[in-house]
């Protein structure tokens, strides 16, 4: 399925993500790239934030609740979606899904994951910690107004959604690379790969951001 300008990458990820992989290994590989993903993503919100590193320095508490919040959500969150994207993509490496069963499985699966692991975190984070007022319902509420503006890395919840690209991209290139080979089209360049791969994604953020909105409305 590997065409030459992406078959280094393809490769370098099939020795890692294979599903002939000791489960342990795969899972330390998995926290391992999520942990890639996520740094520089929550580098760069911080980067754009205007004074919120002085803040987190500046006020009592403000640090280790923030430290918290990624750890209890933004990494559980970014494990859950990376390690789904990778057993997916491997599965289709080695030939058990097809390109379009791929697509058809990604899709909605991302997004519900997403989605649903924050209305299962927020909840908990206030009755655990004391979030959003100790008010588990309030923590449920805030789950559709938050996500609905991920896509757009007005808060965490984007950092979070950006994070699980690093496990998309080579999922979607493998999926439209495998799809233009099994209808014996032109070998795809690595840029348009990328730039399809990327496309994927975008809709998958619109959607995300369309049922947020739903859910919202909802509650």
């Amino acid at each position: 399925m590997a065409t030459k300008p992406q078959s280094a990458v393809l490769a370098w990820l099939d020795r890692h993500f294979s599903v002939e992989l000791p489960f342990l290994r795969f899972a330390r590989n998995v926290v391992l790239l999520s942990l890639a993903g996520l740094a520089p993503t929550l580098a760069l919100y911080i980067a754009l934030s205007p004074g919120l590193w002085p803040h987190l320095l500046a006020t009592d508490a403000a640090l280790p609740r923030f430290v918290r919040q990624i750890a209890t959500n933004g990494l559980p969150v970014v494990l859950v979606v990376n390690a789904f994207g990778l057993i997916l993509f491997a599965q289709l490496r080695s030939r058990r899904l097809s390109p379009a069963r791929a697509l058809a499985i990604d899709l909605p699966a991302r997004i519900g994951a997403f989605i649903a692991l924050h209305v299962v975190i927020y909840p908990a984070s206030a009755l655990m910690f004391g979030s959003f007022g100790g008010d588990p319902v309030q923590g449920l509420r805030v789950v559709g107004p938050t996500l609905t503006q991920s896509a757009a890395f007005a808060n965490l919840s984007g950092v979070y959604l950006y994070a699980t690209l690093i496990s998309a991209l080579p999922l979607h290139m493998a999926m439209v690379g495998g799809a233009m080979q099994a209808r014996a089209l032109s070998t795809p360049t690595m840029p348009l790969l990328i730039a399809l791969a990327l496309a994927i994604f975008g809709l998958q953020a619109l959607l995300l951001t369309g049922f947020s909105a739903l859910l919202a409305g909802y509650f």
